[in-house]
């Protein structure tokens, strides 16, 4: 069958994960870690490249599928003639190794099933040597095993046959068949396998006792609960690292060669990601968040990448693997990310903002991770005019981005607020202050088109950047400031398609990005113009707009990096961390000053239509009050 990505849930054991389709294959899954080599890779060539397909025998897509509560147990349910068959996925977090359950659930009639099982090790490439070990089948392949266990005997079919697992069943009602793959190095001995009915209850007390630490009571909080989720499976547990994606090469645009490794931890997200963490009361993930991002810039400042392998390593060299044809043929496959190499200004700031999100939430500080703040600023005292490669990582020439020097004036200013309210000494708080105001004329004057009340994508430039919705945000400019307005209307007219965000213009003739073909709309930009649109007050555009996003979710909660207006596909990788972080922080934003009544209730003495009317607030919350939201959550904790 065709997939999409949209197609694919997510089930993860805090340092990997494995995509699921909608016909019970698994078809992505990296191992022993996010960013190792896939042993199944489908998904980005066909079963051929690996894949574990486990549905009835007649194939095709499931009738229903959803995660069982507030958890990463997914369930994917058949309706068929035969009768009514249920498959539950999962990965319990993790002990000394990874495990990966898959149980068979008879619900009426008697199916009949299928597995088939094709493990191919880095990337597809390689066939493991399949042997039997203690009653069990035993994949092995250089530094990598896999252990396959279940009551089904599976045979295995060789070389002639693409060296498939494969077998066949018939399950009845209330009768469950478990499978259990286990990986471990090659060189250790196997162990006693998972116990699948003890692994299911572990992993349904972790996940919803982890949900129940949430503070978050606001409206959506549904959706809200699933995008903490979603980024708690993104997490690599022994660092606290966050990897942007669980994929790599998934297409910006199907056919083209906008295809991105994403399995890596960027400093930009550090901002977003504590202001989510510490709003909905996650404190201990946000403490361990941050103190991976102090290891991972700890050196040289001078040396300070946009983004780290999440155990903190720095070299992340790009290379392509030709034997993979690519999602849908979107080719190259890109593994590794040579944008780590480049020059995004705006990290520095984005750094030290999140330092600053850390210290007002009262998360503790230490001398070290203050004389570190110090050297970035020094540092960026001397380079904040360089040219750069901007927050999109273009590939195109060098440029005096605005948002780069937004984030810059961000820096000196979230050092100046820290000496001026802690009352640091020893400071050179009136040369920080003398750069900050120095950065903002420059700015002004010089990243602002008068004529068209408008900030721009770089200096000299007639072209637009989703990321000027963030100037109001990071208190560059209050948001009542006419030329914020002026820049969200202009950003909403010019860069919107049938009413969603693209990031910027990338036509073939503007040569900023330096890559040929186009992108879709870019989903946490959306979220960026939501709370835009709530800043400067038009707070009903703000919530409807953020209605119809959490609508782009696919059946389970999850959203990628793009979407397509035209097609109402998912593009890019997937599930995007930027993507739910967006969701989270745009429901805590509005959530500030909503209430959803009940039927009937009296709102501002009037009676409401129905349990969906929303109240809204007058005015929007400036970026201050989210700040004490957020020493709030840290005080309940």
């Amino acid at each position: 069958m065709t997939r999409r990505i949209e197609d694919y849930g997510l089930v993860g054991d805090l340092q990997t994960a494995a995509l699921v389709g909608r016909d019970g294959s698994i078809d992505w899954m990296c191992l022993p870690r996010f960013d190792s080599p896939a042993c199944f890779a489908a998904l980005l060539g066909d079963e051929r490249h690996g894949s574990w397909r486990l549905g009835p025998t007649s194939g095709g897509a499931c009738t229903s599928r959803r995660y069982r509560g507030d958890t990463l147990i997914l369930e994917t349910e058949w309706d068929l003639p035969e009768g009514r068959v249920r498959v539950l996925d999962l990965m319990p977090p993790r002990g000394e190794e990874a495990d990966l359950v898959r149980i068979v659930e008879g619900i009426s009639g008697h199916v009949p099933m299928t597995t088939e099982l094709r493990l191919r090790f880095d990337y597809g490439d390689i066939v493991p040597w399949i042997t039997w070990d203690r009653d069990a089948l035993r994949a092995v392949a250089g530094p990598d095993s896999v252990r396959i266990d279940s009551p089904v005997p599976l045979e295995h079919a060789g070389a002639n046959e693409g060296s498939v697992l494969r077998a066949e069943f018939t399950v009845g009602p209330g009768e469950r068949v478990p499978f259990v793959l286990n990986y471990h190095a090659s060189h250790l001995a196997t162990k006693d396998p998972v116990d699948p009915y003890a692994a299911l209850a572990d992993t349904e007390d972790f996940w919803r006792s982890w949900v129940g630490g949430c503070t978050y009571t606001g409206p959506w909080s549904d959706a809200v609960h699933r995008s903490l989720i979603t980024l708690k499976a993104l997490t690599y547990a022994p660092t606290g690292a966050i990897a942007a994606a669980a994929t790599t090469s998934l297409p910006e645009e199907i056919g083209g060669e906008r295809n991105w490794d994403y399995r890596y931890c960027w400093l930009r997200d550090a901002g977003l990601t504590l202001q989510a963490l510490i709003g909905t009361g996650f404190i201990d993930e946000a403490r361990d968040w941050r103190a991976w991002l102090l290891r991972a810039v700890a050196g040289d400042p001078a040396d300070l990448q946009i983004m780290y392998g999440l155990d903190g390593r720095r070299r992340l060299p790009e290379y392509t693997i030709d034997w993979l044809p690519g999602f849908e043929g979107s080719a190259p496959v890109r593994i590794g990310n040579g944008a780590a190499n480049q020059l995004q200004i705006d990290v520095w700031g984005e750094t030290l903002d999140a330092l600053h999100q850390a210290r007002e939430a009262g998360l503790e500080q230490d001398r070290e991770a203050w004389r570190l703040q110090r050297a970035l600023l020094e540092h960026l005292e001397e380079h904040w005019a360089d040219l750069d490669n901007g927050l999109w990582e273009v590939r195109g020439p060098r440029r005096a981005f605005v948002h780069s020097r937004v984030m810059a004036w961000a820096g000196f200013d979230r050092a100046v607020r820290a000496v001026e309210k802690y009352g640091l000494v020893d400071e050179p708080v009136d040369r920080w202050r003398a750069v900050r105001d120095r950065i903002h004329e420059d700015v002004c004057t010089n990243g602002f088109d008068v004529e068209r009340n408008t900030f721009t994508q770089f200096y000299g430039s007639d072209g637009l950047d989703a990321a000027l919705l963030l100037i109001g945000q990071v208190g560059f400019l209050p948001w009542d400031d006419p030329r914020v307005v002026g820049t969200v209307d202009a950003v909403q007219r010019e860069l919107g398609q049938d009413g969603l965000l693209r990031r910027y213009h990338n036509a073939a003739d503007d040569q900023v990005d330096g890559l040929p073909g186009a992108e879709a709309t870019f989903l946490v930009c959306n979220f960026w113009l939501v709370d835009a649109l709530h800043g400067i007050g038009r707070v009903e555009e703000a919530v409807a707009l953020f209605e119809r996003l959490l609508t782009l979710r696919n059946d389970v909660g999850l959203l990628s990096e793009e979407y397509d207006v035209r097609t109402g596909r998912h593009l890019g990788n997937t599930p995007q961390a930027f993507s739910h972080l967006g969701l989270v922080n745009s429901a805590l934003r509005l959530g500030q000053g909503l209430a959803v009544p009940a039927a009937g209730a009296e709102v501002d003495g009037e009676r409401a239509a129905d349990p969906g009317t929303v109240a809204v607030p007058a005015e929007s919350q400036p970026w201050e009050s989210r700040q004490a939201i957020q020493r709030s959550a840290v005080d309940r904790s």
